[in-house]
């Protein structure tokens, strides 16, 4: 049974030199499926739901072929990677939509702790009761997802002692959200933050995974993980959306996967074990010492994944995707983005030096993709 999958990719845009530039007006006005960001200088589109990897291969390289082509009519522009305003910038907010009351309310209340580019992956689960149950589980395991995508070590030039700067001053928000027991408790919760104004709206449910669907939080079909950095390379970025859903059918396959029933820990309890995990993920993703959500036992997250990957491994390949999976074993074994860039700054490259180089290899590594996988379907 293989799961509907989805990507929300959020991109900045800029110069080679690794400027961050405002473009978002102009692109969302003159090419179809981008939507604009609260500031103008990352930008957004989306793949549609697809059950098939190797179609959502060429959905993540086709609109970004698309965008980097209308960027060179533009100038010499290019697109950014990281998840944070790397090489500055970050002193100021630019509204890409300064009459949107909503965007008035994000600007004033978190200022650019919020211009961040990201991965939102999004799997596809119809029954809402499995849903909830798939949220519970990978909100707690939600540490590991970051620890493989952590891409934002820099901000305005400087290491920052995170490995995702992005999560680690990200404000999620409300401040606390509950392990939803069923979906008829979800549904309350968001009504009495929205009586409350704790959420400003619907879409104001920012932390690490939430349920979605068109109609929230009535109808629901969708687990979204939140927690991503961008991940640039679409391989990589497919195994770990590999991995995220091989534990979903674990779980769908076996319900007693559930925190609820798996753990010793309260719900409460797990709650402040998981927000330690994140902090602690954003600060040293996959060397980060974390508490194990069943037993308690401390665990470098390297080696939490390494034994889940084991467990998952059949389920993918009995579902068809273990070759999608498999690339994951080679981020454990060079590390992250943000591992990477550390290593070269820790060795006397500069900052500026790093992003670009990193500018430069993903757009090399685009290519080499859809020469290789997506050219018959480039138009």
């Amino acid at each position: 049974m293989a799961l509907s999958k989805g990507f929300e990719v959020e991109m900045y845009t800029g110069t080679p030199n690794g400027d961050i530039v405002g473009l978002s007006d102009k692109i969302t006005a003159s090419l179809d499926g981008f939507v604009r960001e609260p500031d103008s200088r990352n930008v957004e589109y989306t793949t549609s739901p697809s059950s098939s990897y190797d179609q959502l291969l060429c959905s993540l390289l086709l609109p970004r072929q698309q965008l980097r082509n209308y960027l060179h009519q533009l100038g010499d522009y290019t697109l950014i990677p990281g998840s944070t305003l790397s090489l500055g910038g970050s002193d100021r907010f630019v509204r890409s939509d300064p009459s949107n009351p909503y965007h008035d309310y994000i600007e004033q209340t978190y200022g650019t702790k919020v211009v961040t580019a990201s991965i939102h992956i999004n799997i596809g689960i119809s029954d809402p009761e499995v849903l909830m149950r798939a949220c519970r589980l990978i909100r707690v395991e939600a540490p590991l997802f970051l620890a493989l995508s952590a891409s934002s070590p820099f901000i305005d030039g400087k290491a920052t002692g995170y490995h995702s700067t992005r999560w680690g001053i990200f404000p999620q928000t409300p401040s606390r959200v509950p392990l939803f027991a069923s979906h008829g408790e979800h549904i309350q919760w968001v009504e009495a933050q929205l009586a409350a104004g704790t959420m400003q709206n619907v879409r104001h449910l920012w932390s690490s995974v939430r349920p979605n669907g068109d109609k929230r939080p009535y109808d629901l079909n969708r687990l979204e993980l939140r927690i991503c950095d961008l991940v640039t390379d679409p391989i990589a970025l497919l195994a770990i959306t590999a991995f995220l859903e091989a534990r979903i059918l674990q779980l769908i396959a076996n319900p007693n996967l559930d925190p609820l029933i798996a753990s010793k820990f309260a719900a409460d309890e797990l709650i402040d074990i998981t927000a330690a995990n994140e902090m602690a993920a954003a600060t040293n993703s996959l060397d980060a010492t974390l508490q194990h959500w069943q037993d308690g036992r401390t665990i470098l997250a390297h080696d939490w994944i390494a034994e889940i990957y084991d467990s998952v491994w059949m389920t993918a390949k009995e579902n068809g995707f273990s070759c999608f999976l498999s690339p994951l074993q080679k981020i454990l074994r060079e590390g992250n983005e943000a591992q990477q860039w550390l290593q070269l700054h820790k060795v006397g490259v500069s900052t500026h030096s790093v992003m670009t180089q990193a500018i430069a290899s993903i757009r090399d590594r685009e290519i080499e993709l859809q020469e290789k996988i997506c050219s018959s379907a480039v138009s």
